[in-house]
């Protein structure tokens, strides 16, 4: 058993019997009153996010989770299909458990995926992904007079971002995975 110290962001914590991921942490040290730690914890079972507030210096059991490069291979129903490259062994993870960050996956990519009692419990992905520009519109002479114009792009996963008005159909554009937003020219 760890403390509340120990919580970090990504780390697994066997609550209540259940296993859940930390997605949000918060240390509070209020000026009256014992500090405590306020989580945001999704449930690897069933995917439901909760709100548990520990009392500092409380009893935390935190799982140990054994992270392995993963190359990502296809989808299947509501499951995604990943590859261990060094073993070549493959798992698949629900849908549920790998959330919004699903819409960034593309074949071929790596992620680092975590493990519990070789369960899949967690995804991380790379911070930037190169993807290439399905559908630009034409910018059209005199879109530029505002200054910082951009325009809806579509890339060949189907995702859609924000991109200045210079992108064109075929390019290779990089996309923050943290936040959604178009980087730069890849």
């Amino acid at each position: 058993m760890l403390s509340t110290s120990d919580i970090r962001k990504r780390a697994v914590i066997k609550h209540n019997g259940d296993l859940y991921s930390v997605v949000e942490f918060q240390n509070v040290n209020p000026g009256k009153g014992a500090a405590f730690t306020r989580t945001r914890m999704k449930n690897l079972g069933n995917g439901k996010v909760m709100e548990i507030t520990y009392k500092s210096g409380e009893a935390v059991d935190i799982v140990n989770v054994n992270f392995s490069t993963m190359q990502y291979l296809y989808k299947s129903g509501d499951n995604f299909a990943f590859m261990n490259n060094s073993t070549y062994e493959q798992i698949e993870m629900n849908a549920d458990l790998i959330g919004d960050d699903a819409k960034y996956l593309k074949e071929g990519i790596e992620v680092i995926i975590g493990t519990y009692d070789d369960m899949p419990v967690s995804i991380e992905l790379p911070k930037k992904i190169v993807y290439k520009v399905k559908e630009a519109p034409p910018a059209v002479k005199g879109d530029s007079a505002g200054g910082n114009v951009t325009k809806e792009i579509i890339l060949e996963n189907g995702l859609v971002v924000q991109a200045p008005i210079f992108i064109k159909e075929g390019e290779d554009v990089l996309v923050n995975t943290e936040t959604g937003e178009y980087s730069a020219r890849a």
